[in-house]
């Protein structure tokens, strides 16, 4: 089965960056500099924060580019949609030319690429959701599909406190009911790597698709990701699918359609 208020910038706060070093591009060697990695190895090869640091060209006195282009991840992850020019302008160290070219990024990016992706299979959203991988805190992430399964948004729901994310499903279906979405799917990262679902994690995934059932909308799957592997519930036959073992994305298995 195929199942496709401040008034003035303020310091955005940073909790993912504790005790992470924060150095300058330009504090590192010329082949470890974000754009010198894109040129050798290609977009796919960093991270949101070095994309963001290549766009954002440099930062202020007191807070390199580096710094700049953390914080504004973390304002980006926050949103539940494309922040208007002067929302991102409250962030001190982006002015207005340079918030103008972060909101066109983001909104060609959303028409071009993201909007009306058709998902048929588990490698479909794990590849859509994968880049949330590196992060040191867990991210449960919402995906609004139209009846078609075609991407209309992805959000992040909650970003977890330790290791632990706790989800009410009030605050994952407000959004897809409000984008009059026909399916769902979630997602979350281990930052450990180990991609098996807790007790907690398959009490959830049996929550949301109950809830799911109530509102009348398909519960795709519930993905568990590392930045090498997942762990799909419908894969492995939790959501009535076909039981496979966990996926490793060089796995040729992953390949076949199994909604």
């Amino acid at each position: 089965m195929e199942y496709y208020h401040e008034k003035s910038p303020v310091k955005f706060p940073v909790k993912e960056s504790l005790g992470k070093p924060c150095f300058g591009p330009l504090s590192l060697s010329k082949e470890d500099r974000p754009r010198e990695r894109l040129i050798r190895s290609g977009p796919q090869s960093l991270s949101d924060e070095d994309l963001l640091s290549i766009l954002l060209v440099s930062g202020i006195h007191g807070k390199n580019v580096t710094l700049l282009a953390r914080e504004l991840l973390v304002k980006l992850e926050r949103e539940k949609q494309i922040p208007s020019v002067d929302e991102l302008c409250r962030l001190a160290g982006l002015g207005e030319s340079k918030a103008c070219m972060v909101a066109a990024m983001l909104e060609f990016g959303r028409r071009k690429w993201a909007s009306g992706q058709r998902i048929k299979k588990p490698i479909d959203i794990f590849n859509l959701i994968k880049h949330y991988a590196d992060r040191r805190q867990e991210k449960f992430l919402c995906l609004s599909l139209n009846g078609a399964h075609e991407i209309i948004a992805i959000r992040i729901v909650t970003i977890g406190l330790v290791n632990r994310t706790i989800i009410h499903p009030r605050e994952v279906f407000a959004d897809p009911i409000f984008d009059r979405a026909s399916a769902i799917a979630v997602a979350h990262n281990h930052p450990s790597g180990n991609i098996n679902p807790s007790d907690e994690d398959t009490k959830i995934t049996s929550r949301l698709k109950e809830a799911a059932d109530i509102l009348g909308l398909n519960f795709l799957d519930h993905l568990i990701f590392s930045e090498n592997s997942f762990y799909s519930f419908r894969q492995e036959g939790f959501l009535n699918g076909t039981k496979n073992n966990i996926l490793d994305i060089s796995d040729k298995d992953m390949f076949k359609s199994v909604w």
